[in-house]
């Protein structure tokens, strides 16, 4: 007698309800892990060039003239901040690039097609952009040790901040991805949205030194909290509490992986 039960019938491997679809859920993490490693040179080799050049630019032209920022100087204050932001450019580049590419393609399909919740390809995704985020993070890290002796000051919150980065604009990347229809609009989106976010938050600069105006609008930019939060953990100095910081991030990270769910879940923009 076979059994009449609706799982009987169902492949392995497929979601049930009330469960999570772990084998389809590691099988795009997988996948999204993969897509990058398989191109280390662009996506690992080069942040860590590019952020060594503006290591050296920035203190060969700026450095002996700035002094020190908060105590430390300008070389050591800025270190944090170039890596923080190369890590959520990297992050935002895996998620958005992998949505439009496929989108771009036509095999956006193969992705929507599996037994996969609007939950599950967030984290599959998530799973590709924050992998990316931290490798790239240790790349640079092992060159800070190397060449300005810099230890983490507060190991386990830098490693906080980074993960929490990474999340975050891997969660952007998520929803840019979705609204981009063509390259064009994505790098529209990266020129004019992300880069902008992340040179204007503290990177190269404390924002004690910004006027009132620019100074109350660098405080609601949560990757101005990130970049931040990161310097604390790496150096020990901050323009704001770590701990507002993890607050901020964490509240920005969770609203923009729901904005995601929610357009996965809905099909937006994906479904014809």
């Amino acid at each position: 007698m076979t059994d009449p039960s609706p799982s009987a019938s169902m492949p392995m491997g497929a979601r049930r309800f009330g469960r999570v679809n772990w084998l389809g859920l590691l099988t795009l993490a997988e996948r999204e892990n993969r897509r990058f490693l398989a191109v280390w040179t662009q996506t690992l080799l080069a942040p860590l060039i590019t952020a060594g050049l503006f290591m050296m630019i920035f203190s060969i032209a700026i450095g002996p003239r700035r002094g020190d920022v908060m105590g430390v100087d300008f070389t050591t204050f800025i270190a944090p901040g170039i890596l923080m932001m190369t890590v959520i450019q990297n992050a935002f580049a895996n998620t958005s690039s992998s949505i439009v590419i496929s989108k771009v393609q036509g095999n956006i399909v193969d992705t929507l097609m599996p037994p996969l919740s609007g939950g599950e390809l967030v984290l599959g995704y998530l799973a590709g952009g924050v992998g990316r985020g931290l490798l790239v993070a240790l790349a640079i890290g092992a060159g800070l040790f190397l060449v300005l002796g810099i230890v983490p000051a507060h190991p386990l919150l830098a490693l906080a901040f980074v993960t929490l980065g990474a999340a975050f604009m891997s969660g952007a990347g998520i929803v840019a991805g979705i609204f981009a229809n063509k390259f064009d609009q994505m790098a529209a989106i990266t020129n004019f949205v992300v880069t902008p976010l992340a040179f204007l938050s503290g990177t190269f600069y404390s924002v004690e030194a910004l006027p009132p105006g620019l100074y109350a609008i660098s405080h609601v930019n949560p990757v101005f909290y990130l970049i931040d939060g990161a310097r604390y953990g790496m150096i020990g100095v901050s323009d704001s509490a770590p701990m507002l910081g993890l607050a901020v991030g964490t509240v920005a990270t969770v609203a923009i992986c729901l904005l995601a769910w929610l357009m996965l879940a809905r099909g937006y923009r994906l479904k014809v």
